[in-house]
């Protein structure tokens, strides 16, 4: 039997590989081993390492790796120790294939650790473009990695650039589309009731039955210093607009401590009505929160890749998303109370959704990975073409 260890390190990584899970857990010839770590443990960030579990999934190992600084020596450092612990815990399991997703600082971790010790890598969302760090991440996880599970044929032609042979790029879509995919199919009744029962944040409780934004910004690795000033600038937008939000707290990369003071200070200052703030809620929620909104704004992946395929109207901010393909749903606009306004003020006029695209996807990549990864042995010695 086959033991295919997943290491989770964010809680927007147990999104983008559920599907996954729940196809190699159905299997008769694989061993699901999994890895938590970083944020994803920390009741900072939301602990999302509570959402695994409820949905049934045994978590083998975990890696506390996150420090407290929120700078760029803290991710530094993570990163360092994230190695060490990995190394450790894949000497002692001995997985098969280890699966590592997106562009962390976490990621770049558990590809090295892997690879040292002649573990195959399996990387699921290479050959995109991010701005920041992330970029560099990604592509240097490319390159450690012996399959690729890639979102589109833009994607996978990236990786054949940098030299990886076709046999181990596979165009598969997203796995956080299959979770949107199934929002649509099976939609949820979130209600008042439910929501605010189900999840404690702080502030003025927004009617979700109601025209409200959600507001998802998190600090840009290279511009890190200057995470107050760009958050007080959405917020002030937002709030100039008048039109309830929810507030989401951002993650962990470096700046995290200040953008979150500019949430602390903008909330304290001014005891904004109609602006309610939370730490996380789980994927299927969350996406159904998405799906009930009028707008999302901020500068996160899931206003281009989520929002893309249910088709909501997307003001992105800043340069963390620069480069990444975008589709119909979104506009962007630079950090400026006045431009974000301009930004907001195109979306929320449209009033209605805009057309659903599958640009990262059609909802079936789970099946699709879980099936590669049974069935194929990846050798640790790669293969370039020149």
């Amino acid at each position: 039997m086959k033991k295919i260890c997943v290491v989770i390190t964010a809680r927007s990584s147990y999104a983008r590989v559920k599907s996954v899970l729940r196809e190699l857990k159905k299997r008769q010839d694989v061993e699901l081993f999994l890895l938590t770590a970083g944020s994803l443990l920390l009741s900072k960030y939301g602990n999302a390492l509570q959402d695994i579990e409820k949905d049934g999934f045994l978590v083998n190992e975990k890696v506390h790796m996150g420090l407290e600084n929120g700078d760029t020596v803290a991710m530094a450092k993570a990163t360092a120790v994230g190695i060490i612990d990995f190394v450790t815990i894949f000497n002692n399991h001995t997985p098969d294939i280890v699966v590592s997703i997106a562009d962390r600082f976490e990621t770049i971790s558990t590809a090295i650790a892997a690879s040292y010790l002649n573990i195959p890598l399996a990387h699921i969302q290479g050959g995109e473009i991010s701005g920041s760090i992330d970029g560099k991440v990604r592509h240097a996880v490319t390159k450690f990695s012996s399959l690729h599970f890639v979102a589109n044929n833009l994607a996978a032609k990236r990786i054949r650039l940098m030299g990886e042979p076709d046999e181990s790029i596979f165009v598969t879509g997203c796995p956080s589309i299959d979770l949107a995919k199934e929002i649509i199919e099976h939609p949820r009744h979130l209600t008042n009731e439910y929501f605010y029962s189900q999840y404690k944040g702080v502030g003025d409780m927004v009617d979700i039955d109601k025209p409200f934004v959600i507001l998802l910004q998190h600090p840009v690795t290279t511009e890190w210093e200057e995470a107050y000033s760009q958050m007080n600038e959405t917020l002030m937008a937002v709030y100039d607009k008048k039109i309830p939000a929810i507030v989401f707290w951002p993650n962990a990369d470096a700046g995290t401590d200040m953008l979150s003071k500019a949430i602390r200070t903008f909330r304290e200052k001014y005891n904004p009505k109609g602006f309610y703030f939370l730490k996380h809620i789980p994927a299927e929620d969350f996406l159904t929160l998405l799906l009930k909104s009028r707008c999302v704004a901020g500068n996160s992946s899931v206003a281009i890749r989520e929002g893309s395929f249910l088709g909501i109207p997307a003001v992105n901010i800043g340069t963390r998303q620069e480069g990444r393909e975008r589709c119909t749903n979104v506009i962007d606009v630079q950090y400026s109370k006045n431009e974000i306004m301009k930004g907001l003020d195109y979306q929320l006029n449209r009033n209605h959704l805009y057309p659903s695209e599958t640009l990262y996807g059609d909802g079936t990549a789970g099946a699709k990975i879980a099936s590669i990864l049974a069935k194929h042995a990846p050798a640790i010695k790669k293969k370039f073409v020149e």
